[in-house]
């Protein structure tokens, strides 16, 4: 069974990752006066990064998943 420090380090991990997502985000596409991300101006961005980007984001969120349903005991269905 996975231990706390595993949990704890992956669940670091995964807030790494979402924040360097966040954060390609918010370098390359504007925001409006309510901090809302502006499509309106159409930005172009490179789908081949934010498909990079997110398949680590998702691949750490289903590594963490399995993490923490094997810490509560919990079979997957």
């Amino acid at each position: 069974m996975s231990n706390i420090d595993d949990v704890r380090k992956e669940m670091r991990k995964y807030q790494e990752i979402r924040d360097e997502f966040y954060s390609y985000l918010d370098q390359n596409i504007p925001k409006n006066k309510f901090d809302i991300f502006d499509f309106s101006s159409d930005p172009t961005l490179d789908a081949k990064e934010i498909y990079e980007r997110f398949h680590k984001l998702d691949y750490q969120a289903r590594k963490l998943r399995g993490l923490l349903m094997e810490a509560r005991g919990i079979e997957p269905k």
